[in-house]
């Protein structure tokens, strides 16, 4: 496990902060580029796992309709 993102993590942090005009003390920088750094291992492992060409890929998020509609109507 990481304990500390990498400079080139918290250079991109402080760019897309800057970008964003969301400004981040040193702690946040590197708390946010810590959060940022697990999340790409964790889409990494994802990404590693092979998959067939038959695998069924997951339904897309579909939310219901607000407010409900009415099955009457």
């Amino acid at each position: 496990m990481m304990n500390a993102a990498s400079d080139e993590m918290v250079d991109y942090v402080r760019a897309t902060a800057l970008l964003l005009d969301m400004p981040l003390d040193a702690a946040q920088l590197q708390r946010v580029a810590g959060h940022l750094a697990r999340t790409k291992l964790l889409a990494d492992a994802l990404a590693a796992v092979p998959l067939a060409h038959d695998d069924e890929p997951a339904e897309m998020f579909c939310p219901a309709p607000f407010p409900p509609m009415d099955a009457a109507a």
